[in-house]
Order: C-alpha cells, then structure tokens, then sequence
C-alpha cells in the first residue's frame, strides 16, 4: 500500500528533517511550511514516528483538494476512502483545525461539515445505520490554505516531542525536537567534537545530542496511537522497534559535559539523563563564569534564559554580555550555537554570528546564532 505521509515539523526545521527523511530511505520528500511530505507504507508509519527527531507528528494524508463552498467540502470529504482507514468502531474527532487565507474560514463550521461527511462516508462503506465511536482514535486534522484543503489522520498520538524520559521538568523547558534540531544543525561529530551547554538547566539539548549519538531512536520508549489500529499489523511494530534496538551503538563515543548554576535543574538534567538511558554524561554546578574544559575546541550549543525565563530583562542582556566576554576568555578556538528570541544579542554578545536561522520555540519566534570556530 502507498501511503502519502506528512511529518510536521517547527518553522525553520523543515530542511533538518527532510534531510532525516532522506537518511531513513525515504525518498520523493517535497517541502512546506512547517511540513514534509513523502512517501511509504505501512511499515513506514512505524519507522518514522520512531525516528524521525525532528518530527511533531507523522500523518497519512486521506486527501486533498479545492472547495470554497460548504457543499464542496461535504461532497469532496465524503468522497475520499475514509472507509479504508477508520475502523466501524472507530473513534474519530476532527482534532485540528486550521484555515488560512480561505473563503471557508468558519472553524467551527468547517469542522462540523467534515464530521457529517466522514460519519456519512463510513456509514455507506461499513453498511451500518450507526457509528458507536469506542474504540480506537482516528484523530483527523484540518487544513485549508488558499482554498486548498488538506486532511489527514493522525498516527502518532501525543506529539512526537514527548520522547517519554522527561518526567522531571524544570521551568521553560526546550521542546526535544527542536533540542535535536539544534543539535542537527551544529552538524556535531559525537567521535569528534566535544559538547557542552554552560547553562543546561534540565539537560534537552544535552540529551537529545546523546540519543543521536548512540543513535538510539527518539520513539523507542514511547506508544503511539496507531498501534491501536488493526490496518497496521502488530508485527510490523514489533519489527522497527526490534530494528532500532538492534541500531542502539554500544558504546560512549562521545565526550559531553552541562553546567548549570541551580543544583534543582542538574538533579532534573541527571535524573532525565537516566531516563533516556544514557549514562557517562557530565554534569557539575557552576556560574557561567567559572566554566572551563580543559579541550582546546568544541561546540557549545546553549538555549540561555530570557525575557519569558527570567524576570529581569536586565539580568538577562547582563548574562548575554558575560557569555560573549567568558566564551572568548575560555573557549576562544570553539564554536558557538546560541537560540534566543532577543534581538540585540549579537550586540550584547560583541560578536557578529556566521549564521543566524528563524525558528520557532512553541510559539516564541527565536534566532539561532552561529558562531563558527
């Protein structure tokens, strides 16, 4: 079965996870905003929630198409092979909904077309008079854009950030897949470079380095909503998850160390570490300016405290200055990955970045600063 698959992914990552699908095989990848397309099976729904790093989400595309009427959306979503997917029993919720720049801009109204429609869609393939909506979830998403309409279903359940070794948290934390991305990006050699966050608070960025060091797959210790659905045969999930424990590297080839000035964020970072199973991480309590390695390069890959982290907006511009005056005391050959939303921090930090790329934390437009050794 060829399946069209949509990974989401946070603004600015797109190029970062097409570049993960490529790495998985996977090819006619296409991107969007905020998204990638490609093809699979599957076998393939299975692979890529466990993979793919960078990923929000993984969906099957049921459909696609234009409507700039209430009518056209009934008839063209009722149309679509709903029946293929959605089992009789099935739960489905229109979970999400989204409309763009789109003559249908009625959310609510939007969705309670999409529902008749399915419901009348599944009552003809299933030649049943009633739909009991107890068993497995069939989330649907909404999307209109330009008047194109997109829907899709959701495999993954809860978003593919939930990595499932976060149990203990600590303020704002960074959201994992773009802690990996940060870390993708940096391009670091886990046999090569050093690695180190001077102010780590519980550890994501650390961590997430450390998954894709032991290349352990980000899903491997988490469920996923379509292990419910009977379309997808048990054994083809027991197949990739028995295919990434078989890919788990043995070793420690790696050499990562965290700081942090607050001993409640180590113990959260330590205990997190644990959780993914990772061990041979170091983590010691220190003030930025009492950092050191004794490495002559490395990579630091930091998210430092700001405005919606720290109350003092003061503190934080005088921690930026610091960071740019220590760094160059104490790690003058390394280079330097910074994501912060704060406009002036090159200015702050003296020093004019190689590469500075929009993301997004949540719904927090940040910049992602590069300074290459």
């Amino acid at each position: 079965m060829n399946i069209t698959l949509i990974a989401t992914t946070a603004m600015g990552l797109e190029s970062v996870l097409a570049r993960e699908i490529k790495e998985l095989g996977f090819s006619a990848a296409q991107s969007f905003n905020g998204k990638i397309e490609f093809q699979g099976n599957l076998e393939d729904i299975c692979r890529a929630n466990l993979w793919l790093r960078t990923a929000g989400r993984i969906l099957i595309k049921v459909g696609e198409f234009k409507a700039t009427t209430f009518d056209e959306l009934y008839e063209k979503t009722r149309a679509l092979p709903w029946g293929q997917w959605i089992e009789e029993t099935a739960q489905f919720p229109i979970s999400k909904v989204t409309s763009r720049k789109s003559t249908l801009f009625s959310k609510s109204d939007c969705q309670s077309i999409i529902k008749k429609a399915v419901v009348d869609s599944l009552k003809t393939y299933h030649k049943v008079s009633n739909l009991p909506e107890t068993g497995a979830p069939f989330a649907i998403r909404l999307q209109i854009e330009n008047d194109l309409v997109t829907l899709s279903l959701d495999t993954s359940g809860s978003g593919l950030n939930k990595r499932g070794y976060r149990s203990h948290m600590d303020l704002a934390p960074l959201r994992e897949t773009l802690a990996a991305g940060l870390v993708l990006l940096s391009r670091w050699r886990p046999d090569k470079d050093v690695l180190f966050d001077p102010l780590c608070g519980s550890g994501t960025i650390l961590i997430e380095a450390g998954l894709i060091a032991k290349n352990i797959a980000p899903g491997l210790n988490r469920q996923f909503v379509s292990e419910q659905w009977q379309i997808i045969p048990p054994e083809l999930w027991a197949k990739a998850r028995q295919e990434a424990q078989d890919s788990i590297i043995k070793e420690n080839n790696f050499q990562i160390f965290g700081s942090d000035k607050s001993w409640r964020a180590l113990e959260i970072a330590q205990k997190n570490t644990g959780l993914a199973g990772l061990t041979n991480f170091n983590y010691q309590k220190l003030n930025l300016n009492e950092t050191s390695l004794p490495f002559s390069t490395g990579k630091i890959i930091t998210n430092p405290p700001y405005g919606e982290r720290m109350d003092d907006q003061e503190e934080t511009e005088a921690l930026y200055k610091e960071m740019g005056l220590h760094f160059k005391k104490e790690f003058a050959e390394w280079s330097y990955y910074v994501i912060t939303p704060h406009d002036d921090f090159e200015k702050l930090f003296k020093a004019k970045s190689d590469k500075h790329r929009k993301l997004f934390n949540g719904a927090i437009q940040c910049w992602y600063y590069q300074f290459f050794a």
